[in-house]
């Protein structure tokens, strides 16, 4: 498996109505490699999410139409997003703010007005930490627990057969399309088909079924 850089054309998705917070950060964001999508609010990323699904969202909180906090629930209850860490960016900075950003779902809180740098070292150090994670989740050590669960007679056909052997390897969505040469949307169909065959909920427990099945 390739050695994948931190910052090779990563997805983001910037949500925030503020428009001149929005052109300053993407741009900063896009000279540092990566790859943005915005939104001007919760609503309008929603319908962003159902097409495409970044590595990483950067949410501002206070927001028209639907606020970070409203976002974020609904990135936390749906299987296919709830893993992608979530910044959250807000001009509230009291500490009854933060604890209640974090107990939402936020994986990060950083405080407006803020440097350029230090999100940039949020977004790289959340990215870290979730591949780690998946890392740890696809190990033995997870293993070693209760088995997991699927519904009974699975059958995978041969394409998907290949793209969860490169999910148990801990590769993204982007990159298994990059390998197989084929869209992300193609894969990221595939995934929520073998979800939907095998009851799973999240891209993890399709990767730790894989190992314990031996399909991987």
């Amino acid at each position: 498996m390739k050695e994948i850089n931190t910052t090779d054309q990563r997805r983001l998705m910037l949500v925030d109505d503020d428009p001149n917070l929005i052109l300053l950060v993407k741009d900063y964001l896009e000279f540092r490699g990566y790859q943005v999508t915005t939104a001007e609010n919760g609503r309008e990323a929603l319908e962003k999410l159902e097409n495409e699904i970044p590595e990483l969202i950067i949410c501002d909180v206070m927001m028209p139409e639907m606020d970070g906090y409203t976002l974020v629930q609904h990135i936390r209850e749906n299987p296919a997003t709830e893993w992608v860490p979530v910044l959250f960016l807000s001009a509230k900075g009291q500490s009854q703010d933060r604890v209640k950003g974090l107990n939402t779902g936020a994986d990060v809180y950083i405080v407006k007005p803020f440097e350029p740098e230090e999100l940039v070292a949020q977004v790289e150090s959340s990215l870290k930490q979730a591949s780690r994670l998946i890392k740890h989740q696809n190990s033995g050590i997870v293993s070693n627990g209760p088995k997991i669960k699927v519904r009974r007679n699975v059958e995978l056909t041969p394409t998907e057969l290949k793209v969860v052997q490169l999910v148990a390897q801990g590769m993204a969505n982007r990159d298994i399309a990059q390998l197989m040469e084929v869209s992300q949307r193609t894969i990221e169909s595939h995934v929520s088909n073998m979800l939907g065959k095998t009851g799973l909920h999240n891209r993890t427990e399709l990767a730790r079924w894989a190992i314990e099945s031996k399909k991987a």
